[in-house]
């Protein structure tokens, strides 16, 4: 994440867009997550799909699934395409420096904020590569959007442990995202600081 100017406050645009759209992709995939986990694995096979039963998309499959089947393999390719996004922000942000915290943070909430993005970094690579790692575990392997990537190995013990880390890194990003979350709001609407201004896009 670098700045535009050597002195800047504000982030990278490049910076900013990869933090808007991988955030809104894991928001995603909570509530797709969320979602399948309640479809009954018996249910009539289909080539079109009415997206989480909203009545606005209707999405069309080259070969009929079941409704489980379909969003497990949605949450797969999305889970990849997120993958190799981070694999980029993170690349991006080993070779852009990040404009300094804002001096108005106290020292305790700039440690508290550095281990929080740290934190975050670590499970946004790890949460997927432990999806991944699972889904080539099971009997199904991974495809993306329809093109067959990694064939499944079938190991039960492997996909049941790896599972076990998909979860448990889920939970963790979601909990320092609500306090991600909190901190944005607090420093915007409480400080006033700029906080959210500085992760907004400019020219």
């Amino acid at each position: 994440m670098a700045s535009l100017k050597k002195n800047s406050s504000q982030y990278h645009n490049v910076s900013i867009f990869l933090h808007w759209l991988i955030g809104l992709g894991i928001i995603f995939m909570f509530i797709l997550g969320w979602y399948m986990e309640e479809i009954p694995k018996k249910a009539p096979k289909s080539l079109s799909f009415d997206l989480f039963n909203l009545g606005i998309y209707s999405w069309e499959v080259a070969k009929e699934m079941s409704p489980r089947s379909f969003y497990f393999t949605l949450h797969k390719s999305v889970g990849v395409s997120l993958f190799i996004l981070i694999i980029y922000r993170i690349f991006w942000r080993l070779t852009h420096k990040p404009p300094a915290l804002l001096n108005t943070m106290k020292p305790w909430e700039k440690r508290v904020a550095t281990a929080a993005h740290h934190g975050l970094y670590f499970l946004m690579f790890a949460t997927p590569l432990a999806g991944i790692i699972m889904s080539i575990s099971s009997k199904y392997g991974i495809s993306w959007f329809g093109i067959e990537l990694i064939g499944g190995i079938d190991n039960k013990p492997a996909r049941e442990l790896f599972l076990e880390f998909h979860k448990i890194f889920g939970l963790l990003i979601l909990l320092i995202l609500f306090f991600h979350i909190a901190g944005a709001i607090k420093h915007s609407f409480i400080d006033k600081d700029g906080t959210l201004r500085r992760m907004w896009f400019h020219k």
